[in-house]
C-alpha cells in the first residue's frame, strides 16, 4: 500500500522561505516513497492543528511540519491525543527553530531539513502535556512567558534569534519575583522566583546550554527554577549559561529531573507560556509522555539518550556577544566570562 505525507506549512514563517522550495521538497518526499501533497495554513486559529487531526485520522503515515516551532506545537496538538498517530518530520523555517536544532536538522535549509527525512532515522520523542495541551520543547511561568509575549512576531521575522536577545536586555531592569508553588517527583519548591521553566530539549530561544544534559527520549522534563530578581545576579547566571552552562550548580537555580510538576500561584496570577505562546493561567499540572511521537531526525549526530552542543551559526556568536554588550550598557558594569560582574573598564 502507497505510503502518503501531508506537508502542513506556514507560508509566513520567518523569511517565507517555503514558497521557493516546495515543489522540491515534494520530489524529495516522493522518491522516498511517499505520495505527498502539501496544505497552506490559513489565519484561522488551529488551521495546522485542525489539519493534521484531519489527515491523522484518514491513515496518512507521516506528516511534515513546515514552519516554526509555533507551526510544529500546533501539528503535534492535532496528533497527539489520537491512539494511531503519523510519524513526523520537520522542515523549520521560522525564527529560532529551537526544535529543529535539537533534532540536528538544518535549519536555514529547507531542502537539506527534507533531506534529513528521506534518509529515514527517526526518534521517539518525549512530549509534554499541560491541560488539555500538548508541547514539544518549553513551558514556563514568571519571566519567560513576558519575555516571550514581548516581541512581535514582525520583529521575530526579520531579526530572528537577536530579537529574543535585545527583548530580554530590555526587560531586565522591570523583573519581579512572584510567590508560586511547585511540586515535582522528589521535592517541593515554595518561594519566591523570577521564572520556572520545564524543558524537553536543551534548545530554549536560541539558547543551546540552558539545559546541557537534556534527553530526548528519558520520560523527563528539566525542571530550573530562577529563584534571585536581582539585575545583577540574572546577569550573572545569564554569562553563565553562555559560557558553557555553569549555571545548573549555582544555588540560585533549582535544577532538577521530574516526569510530572503542579504549578500553583499563590498572591497573584500567573501565566503558563507552552511553546512560546499563552497556554492559560495556573494552576496546572504537566505531564511527560514518554516517547509519544516518533519524529525524523538527524540520529547519527544524537549521542544516545542524550543532546551535546551543536555549532552556532556566525549570527548566533555574534548575537550572543550583542546582548552582553547591552547589558553592560544597561547597568553600566562590565560582565567578565566567568560570569563575575565588575566595575566597567575606565578610560
Amino acid at each position: 500500500m502507497q505510503k502518503r505525507c501531508r506537508i502542513i506549512y506556514n507560508p509566513t514563517s520567518g523569511r517565507e522561505a517555503m514558497k521557493n522550495d516546495l515543489v522540491e521538497i515534494l520530489n524529495i518526499l516522493e522518491r522516498a516513497g511517499y505520495e505527498t501533497s502539501a496544505f497552506q495554513t490559513t489565519p484561522e486559529p488551529d488551521s495546522a492543528r485542525n489539519e493534521a487531526e484531519r489527515v491523522a485520522r484518514a491513515g496518512f503515515n507521516l506528516i511534515v511540519a513546515a514552519g516554526g516551532d509555533g507551526t510544529i506545537n500546533e501539528v503535534v496538538n492535532g496528533i497527539a491525543p489520537l491512539k494511531q498517530r503519523p510519524k513526523m518530520g520537520i522542515i523549520p523555517a521560522g525564527t529560532t527553530n529551537d526544535y529543529a536544532r535539537a533534532l540536528r536538522i538544518p535549519r536555514e535549509d529547507p531542502v537539506e531539513a527534507a533531506k534529513v527525512i528521506a534518509k529515514g532515522q527517526t526518534v521517539n520523542m518525549d512530549i509534554g502535556q499541560a491541560g488539555e495541551k500538548y508541547f514539544v520543547n518549553i513551558a514556563g511561568g514568571g519571566l519567560l512567558t513576558e519575555l516571550t509575549y514581548g516581541v512581535p512576531s514582525q520583529f521575530k521575522s526579520l531579526f530572528g534569534y537577536l530579537a529574543y536577545l535585545l527583548k530580554g536586555a530590555e526587560m531586565l531592569p522591570r523583573i519581579k519575583p512572584i510567590k508560586m508553588h511547585l511540586e515535582y517527583d522528589n521535592g517541593i519548591f515554595d518561594g519566591k522566583a523570577s521564572m520556572f521553566l520545564l524543558a524537553l530539549t536543551n534548545s530554549i530561544g536560541g539558547f543551546e546550554q540552558i539545559v546541557p544534559d537534556a534527553s530526548l527520549d528519558d520520560g523527563k522534563f528539566t525542571l530550573i527554577v530562577v529563584k534571585t530578581s536581582n539585575l545583577v545576579e540574572i546577569l550573572q547566571l545569564m554569562t553563565m549559561v553562555l559560557n558553557g552552562g555553569r549555571h545548573i550548580n549555582d544555588p540560585r537555580i533549582l535544577y532538577v529531573k521530574t516526569s510530572k510538576l503542579t504549578a500553583k500561584p499563590v498572591d497573584e496570577k500567573m501565566m503558563i507560556n507552552i511553546d512560546g505562546e499563552y497556554g492559560g493561567d495556573a494552576p496546572m499540572i504537566f505531564r511527560n509522555l514518554k516517547q509519544h511521537i516518533q519524529m525524523f531526525a538527524n540520529t547519527e549526530e544524537i549521542p544516545k539518550g542524550a543532546i551535546t552542543s551543536s555549532n552556532k551559526t556566525p549570527e548566533e556568536i555574534d548575537a550572543s556577544q550583542h546582548f552582553v554588550e547591552s547589558v553592560e550598557d544597561l547597568i553600566g558594569e562590565d560582565i567578565n566570562g566567568d560570569g563575575a560582574v565588575g566595575e566597567k573598564n575606565k578610560k
